[in-house]
C-alpha cells in the first residue's frame, strides 16, 4: 500500500495495512537539546527530522497565501537579554535571547483601523503572480505520478485577523464593529477561493488545510454564536468548492480546547480536527464518542507523557489503541515535541508506537540514503 492509498483509506474509515506514520514536529530548543543526546547535528529543522526519523511522506501545495509583500522585518532595540522587533506581519514584540521557545511579549499590532485594513488588502492581492508556483506545469506532471497524499492550503479566516489585531483588538472589534469583521472574513474567503482555484480544478487532491489557533484551554476566544455568524458561512463557501472537485477531507489546525467549535466546523464542512491538544481539553476520545464517523482526527497523543517515562508513554499509547483500530484517526503528538522530552524517550515512543500499531520500523537513515543513491 502506498503512503497515499494508506492515508486516504484511513481518512475514509477503510481497512489499511497500518495507520500512517506521522508526527507533528519539534521546537528548535528540542532539536538543540537532542544534539547533545545523540541526534545528528545536521537535523536542524522539522523537515530534516521527518526525513531522519523516516516518517511517511505528505505534502501541501506551495501556494503563497501570506502577506505580499510582508512588512519589513526590523530590530528596533537590542540588549544582551532581548530584542524589540517588528516581524513580517507588522507586529512589534519583545523576543528573549536565551533560547526559550516561548510566545513573544507583544507590544503593538498593525491592524487597528479600516484605513489599516486597506493596506492589508493591498498585501492580500489574490492575483499577485508570486502566489502561484512558477513551474506549475512541471509540478502538475510530477504530482500526477505521486504515491503520497497531497493537499491544498486554505489559510485562515480568523486566526490571521487575530494575529494582525491581537486578542484584545479582535475581541473588541467582534463586539463593537461586527460589520467590519464580516467584511474582513468575506474578503479572506474570496481571497482563498481565488488563490486555490486553479490547483483545485487541475489536480487530484487528497485534503485541504486551514489554520486558526483560536482557542485557549477553556474554550474559544470568541463565542460559538459569533463563530457561527462570522465564520460558518465562509467555511461553507470554501468547502463546497473543494467537495465539488473531490476534496472531502478538510482539516483545521487549532490548539487549545476546541470542543465548542467542533460542531460548527462540521457544519462549515471542516471535518478533521488537529492536533487535539489533550492538556488543552481536546482529548480525541470524547470527540469520537460524540460525533462518530462525522469527524476525522489527527494527533491526540499527550506530549507531556513522553517526559514522564516509559510506563506513561505505554499507557498513553494503550489508551488510543482502540481509537486507531476504529479508523479515521492518525495518532501523533498533540503539538511540537518540547525540550523536556529526552531523545531516548522520544525514540522509545516512536519504537513503541510503531510496534503497537503495526507500523514497520524504517531502515536507519544512512541505509535509506545509500539505497536512493544506488
Amino acid at each position: 500500500m502506498t503512503d497515499r492509498e494508506r492515508w486516504v483509506r484511513t481518512m475514509h474509515f477503510q481497512s489499511v495495512d497500518h495507520v500512517p506514520d506521522e508526527e507533528f514536529g519539534y521546537w528548535d530548543d528540542t532539536l538543540r537539546a537532542w544534539h547533545q543526546q545523540g541526534l545528528p547535528t545536521w537535523v536542524t529543522d522539522n523537515a530534516k527530522a521527518d526525513r531522519f526519523f523516516g516518517f511517511a511522506r505528505r505534502e501541501t501545495l506551495p501556494l503563497h497565501l501570506g502577506l505580499l509583500p510582508p512588512f519589513e522585518t526590523q530590530i528596533l532595540e537590542e540588549t544582551d537579554k532581548y530584542r524589540i522587533v517588528v516581524d513580517g506581519n507588522g507586529v512589534k514584540s519583545v523576543v528573549h535571547k536565551d533560547g526559550r521557545s516561548s510566545i513573544p511579549h507583544y507590544l503593538e499590532f498593525p491592524l487597528k483601523t479600516r484605513a489599516d485594513w486597506e493596506e492589508f488588502k493591498a498585501r492580500l492581492d489574490p492575483h499577485n503572480p508570486r502566489r502561484q508556483p512558477a513551474n506549475w506545469e512541471e509540478l502538475k506532471a510530477r504530482y500526477a505520478q505521486r504515491d503520497y497524499p497531497l493537499g491544498v492550503p486554505c489559510g485562515s479566516l480568523f486566526g490571521w485577523i487575530r494575529n494582525w489585531m491581537g486578542f484584545e483588538g479582535v475581541a473588541l472589534t467582534c463586539a463593537l464593529e461586527p460589520d467590519w469583521i464580516h467584511e474582513m472574513v468575506e474578503y479572506l474567503a474570496d481571497f482563498v477561493l481565488t488563490v486555490i482555484d486553479r490547483a483545485v480544478r487541475e489536480l487530484d487532491l487528497d485534503f485541504a488545510a486551514f489554520w486558526e489557533d483560536m482557542c485557549f484551554n477553556k474554550g474559544p476566544i470568541i463565542s460559538p454564536a459569533m463563530f457561527k455568524e462570522f465564520l460558518v458561512p465562509r467555511y461553507q463557501r470554501i468547502t463546497d468548492f473543494l467537495k465539488q472537485h473531490g476534496v472531502d477531507v478538510v482539516y483545521v489546525d487549532c490548539d487549545g480546547n476546541i470542543n465548542q467549535l467542533v460542531p460548527l466546523w462540521l457544519e462549515g464542512g471542516v471535518n478533521c480536527m488537529f492536533p487535539l491538544e489533550v492538556r488543552g481539553g481536546s482529548d480525541p476520545w470524547p470527540i469520537r464518542e460524540k460525533y462518530g464517523q462525522e469527524v476525522l482526527l489527527m494527533g491526540g497523543v499527550d506530549k507531556t507523557k513522553l517526559a514522564a517515562g516509559r510506563e506513561a508513554i505505554r499507557a498513553e499509547l494503550k489508551r488510543l489503541e482502540k481509537l486507531v483500530e476504529m479508523g479515521g484517526y492518525i495518532p501523533h503528538l498533540d503539538h511540537r515535541c518540547p525540550p523536556d522530552v529526552s531523545y531516548e524517550n522520544y525514540r522509545y515512543y516512536l519504537r513503541l508506537k510503531r510496534e503497537m500499531f503495526g507500523i514497520p520500523e524504517p531502515l536507519p537513515y544512512e541505509e535509506r540514503v545509500a539505497m536512493k543513491q544506488a
